[in-house]
């Protein structure tokens, strides 16, 4: 059996969820950080502009973050990851680019006339909290807790997305 996917199992593993909802977590609150202070200069910046910029820093972040991936796999184990393993780190960082989606076709759809950069980026804001709320509930969902506890677990992450989107634009406006 192995300890990246056990055999026989068509789902993901454990190990594979956790590390893409991780991802997911992180990509979504880089992206939101990214689209509050393109949001709060849409008016000097074009929907091409501000889709490039989202893209490349999205795009780092996850070459970073499998940079980081690839160094602490090198030194826990000493050794480079097997293909499995390599790939496990590859899959993982790639479908954390899913949550760049949404934010570039109302990108798209503003450098086509149908609204405004400013409402784009509006719309990507709103896209990228429920990202965060609908990637916390798929956190908790499996969670053998009473529904108050639940709940409980989903306000605190609201609370904590709220105290770090306040940082971000805080850090913006100094």
């Amino acid at each position: 059996m192995n300890a990246i996917e056990p055999a026989g199992r068509p789902e993901l593993s454990a190990v594979h969820r956790a590390a893409s909802l991780k991802e997911r977590v992180y990509i979504s609150f880089t992206s939101l950080a990214v689209v509050l202070a393109l949001r709060s200069h849409a008016d000097e910046t074009t929907p091409a502009a501000a889709a490039v910029t989202l893209s490349i820093v999205v795009i780092g972040s996850l070459l970073g973050i499998f940079v980081a991936d690839l160094l602490s796999h090198l030194t826990v184990h000493a050794q480079l990851p097997s293909g499995q393993e390599l790939h496990h780190m590859i899959a993982v960082s790639t479908e954390a680019l899913s949550v760049l989606v949404t934010p570039l076709l109302l990108l798209t759809a503003a450098g086509l006339g149908l609204w405004s950069t400013a409402v784009a980026l509006q719309w990507a804001t709103v896209v990228l909290v429920v990202t965060l709320l609908v990637v916390g509930y798929l956190a908790i969902r499996r969670l053998d807790l009473p529904f108050r506890h639940k709940a409980l677990i989903m306000f605190a992450e609201v609370v904590l997305s709220l105290v770090v989107i306040g940082l971000e634009l805080l850090a913006h406006n100094l």
